[in-house]
């Protein structure tokens, strides 16, 4: 990383030119103003590309900081990805989080996790025919792969890839939860927007939603609060 104390020393010693500068110019200033202007624009240049060079650090920084978060959840429930499998996963969940504002890694992983049924298997099949690690069913992973220019060739080859199942389940997550906010977005995922539509519309009222749904919303809203913390 940039050290700081080298960032404060650029900022210091534009300031001192400046002020010599004010002192300098009740002499002879006029003879060496290319010189000076051109010590300037050198200092405030490398002033301006440090500012640049700690903003890439303090993004990158972050980033890592993300990808080892997820890489530490996966690990939990599965033991048996490889390092760069993991790699894969956590660095595609992080883009996901900066390409959607409406989800962070935490909420993503909570899905993964809960969807997957705490193990993280790439090719997990849900009793209801739902693939992979954010159980699409295969219809809806064919309509979400259009809009993200991947090639549908057969459910099982592109939903078991766990990078192209979470591009497209997190696309239809931040869809939903555009529309219906976090816990509606939670709702539509597992139970369908009509069955969400309803419950928001009740006033919350959890009858109207199917029971598998019911504990759906709260098990992810429990992960993603644990994740945060």
């Amino acid at each position: 990383m940039v050290p700081v104390m080298f960032f404060n020393v650029v900022k210091k010693s534009t300031f001192m030119l400046l002020m010599s500068l004010m002192f300098f110019s009740m002499n002879s200033f006029s003879a060496n103003l290319k010189v000076i202007q051109e010590d300037i624009r050198r200092l405030l240049y490398v002033e301006e590309q440090t500012l640049d060079l700690m903003a890439i650090v303090e993004v990158d920084a972050f980033r890592q900081s993300a990808i080892n978060k997820v890489i530490s959840i996966m690990s939990v429930y599965n033991k048996k990805f490889s390092e760069e499998d993991k790699y894969a996963i956590a660095n595609v969940i992080y883009e996901m989080s900066i390409r959607y504002n409406n989800l962070d890694v935490n909420l993503i992983c909570a899905t993964i996790t809960h969807e997957s049924a705490r193990t993280w298997r790439p090719n997990v099949v849900s009793p209801a025919g739902a693939l992979g690690l954010m159980q699409l069913m295969p219809r809806t992973g064919k309509f979400l792969s259009k809009h993200e220019s991947i090639e549908w060739t057969n459910a099982r080859q592109v939903l078991f890839d766990p990078v192209r199942n979470i591009r497209m389940g997190c696309r239809y997550l931040s869809m939903l939860i555009e529309v219906y906010h976090i816990d509606g977005g939670l709702a539509a995922y597992n139970g369908g927007s009509d069955r969400a539509e309803r419950w928001l519309a009740s006033g919350r009222n959890d009858e109207v939603l199917f029971e598998e749904t019911r504990g759906y919303i709260p098990a992810i809203l429990k992960l993603y609060d644990t994740y945060k913390n």
